[in-house]
């Protein structure tokens, strides 16, 4: 039996520092896909094509799409999902292989991975993204993504979890932490008033707060120190930023 074949599938806007690193932690693939936004303005797409077996530059519209799109080019067996800013640790590499070679035996079409984050320079153990189990690695021919923002694999099929762990540099300074929060919440803004959600306005004066002593106090924040204080504190803040920007689409929907 021929072994199975994955393909290490990134989406990618203006990585050029992430990129290189990424595509290096995922080399034992037989093919990386990479699916660069056009918007992209730095060398994202120079630094794809040269470590890639496959390129694509489609206009963002969601990231559900973006990631059906590099999936409906792939050609493995198995799909890993991985962002540029993360890297596939040397023991999870292992286990990778082994999952996907034992898969049908076990009965499994896909398998959750752990993520451990590095926020502002440092590594987290409490508010951030430790309790993370997303579903990364999955058959190709039975997962699709769904969901306009916090996208997710539609999966026919029994799901498994493995032990290694996603490394992710997600937060490495507060500019491009700054970058996400606005980002995320024009997506977060649009996607609410598309599924029929409206302006409330504790959830400007009240649930930012919430949210900051859920991770803060509840989820031992403090124990991440100054950059789990920073942290809190503006996933607090984003919820009021969303919110604000959801307001200012009801306005301008009005006056339309």
């Amino acid at each position: 039996m021929s072994e199975p074949r994955l393909s290490a599938l990134i989406v990618a806007r203006n990585e050029a520092d992430n990129l290189p690193g990424c595509l290096d932690s995922v080399a034992f693939a037989e093919e990386r896909v990479v699916v660069v936004d056009s918007r992209s303005q730095d060398a994202t797409l120079a630094i794809a094509r040269a470590g890639a077996e496959v390129v694509t530059v489609r206009a963002f519209d969601d990231f559900a799409s973006q990631r059906n799109a590099g999936r409906e080019l792939a050609t493995g067996d198995w799909i890993l999902s991985i962002d540029a800013d993360e890297r596939v640790t040397p023991a999870l590499e292992a286990e990778i292989r082994s999952a996907i070679r034992r898969a049908d035996a076990d009965g499994l079409v896909g398998f959750r991975i752990p993520i451990r984050s590095e926020i502002l320079g440092r590594p987290f153990g409490y508010s951030g993204t430790q309790r993370d189990l997303p579903l990364r690695l999955f058959r190709r021919d039975l997962g699709r993504w769904t969901g306009q923002v916090h996208e997710t694999v539609d999966l026919a099929g029994n799901v498994g979890r493995l032990a290694g762990v996603l490394s992710h540099r997600s937060l490495p300074c507060m500019r491009v932490f700054l970058g996400k929060i606005d980002h995320y919440t024009t997506l977060e803004a649009s996607d609410l008033f598309r599924a029929g959600k409206r302006f409330q306005a504790r959830d400007l004066t009240l649930r930012p707060f919430w949210v900051f002593l859920k991770l803060y106090l509840a989820r031992q924040g403090f124990r991440d120190g100054l950059e789990g204080l920073m942290f809190c504190a503006l996933s607090g803040l984003s919820v009021a930023v969303r919110t604000w920007k959801l307001r200012e689409i009801e306005l301008s929907r009005g006056a339309a």
